[in-house]
């Protein structure tokens, strides 16, 4: 069944309302009918199983006959990837495949050695976009919550930015030619469920050494990510397929 998303947390209600883009797609793309089915899904993440009842001009009402019995979707652990802002549809690749693999947060940032040029007068429409691209990942890989799309950071502020979580790691190009193989599995090992790990990976141009030295001194990791060299869009989706696979796979 198709997935839909709400700005409604649940309290108890049987009943769901859908509008805006959504409401279009269900009318004019899915063409779906009075008694169809699809799931509805609030913001702390309970998917109900909705049966239209009917279709207005511009809302569809939903009355929910039950509830998705599935375990839950979501990683054990948070995941947040901060990506230096790759050029062209890179950085929507990452949304949209680091959102199928369970990232619970994207946050891209500008480096010293970052290509693209962050333009204000077309943040919003970008960050819209973002929003939209994480959505429907969300919903094609019936996730039960959409992953938080921040607007580029400064490369201060994602220094800033680590202190708000229990593990903190960079994927460094220089740890993995050295033959560095056990930072990530370290740090797996000793997270906990629910913990919030921040994964950091350079821009196309990679890091400069003053940049390494004030993650580390910030207590960031350098970790590699096998002996290969992996692109700027690859090295994320290669993360969480490993957290993927450590969390829920192995356990």
């Amino acid at each position: 069944m198709q997935r839909y998303f709400i700005n409604e947390p649940f309290n108890g209600q049987e009943s769901a309302v859908i509008s805006g883009e959504d409401y279009h797609h269900i009318t004019r793309v899915m063409r779906m009918k009075p008694g169809d089915r699809l799931y509805v899904v609030f913001e702390g993440g309970e998917a109900g199983i909705g049966m239209i009842d009917s279709i207005m001009n511009s809302s569809v009402e939903i009355r929910i006959t039950g509830w998705e019995e599935a375990k839950s979707k979501e990683l054990p652990v948070e995941v947040t990837i901060a990506s230096g802002l790759p050029k062209g549809d890179k950085w929507e690749w990452i949304i949209q495949k680091g959102t199928e693999l369970g990232a619970s947060q994207f946050v891209p940032f500008i480096a010293a050695r970052s290509i693209v040029k962050w333009e204000e007068k077309k943040a919003s429409k970008k960050l819209d976009r973002w929003k939209k691209i994480a959505k429907e990942a969300a919903e094609q890989s019936h996730r039960q919550k959409i992953p938080r799309i921040s607007e580029p950071l400064s490369f201060k502020q994602l220094l800033t930015l680590g202190d708000s979580f229990d593990y903190k790691a960079v994927a460094y190009e220089e740890a993995a030619k050295n033959g560095e193989k056990s930072g990530l599995a370290q740090i797996f090992t000793s997270a906990g469920r629910d913990n919030a790990i921040l994964l950091v990976f350079g821009p196309e141009g990679g890091f400069e050494e003053e940049e390494t030295e004030q993650l580390q001194a910030n207590g960031f990791k350098l970790v590699g990510l096998g002996p290969r060299i992996l692109r700027t869009e690859t090295a994320p989706l290669y993360a969480l397929s490993a957290v993927s696979y450590h969390f829920e796979l192995m356990r």
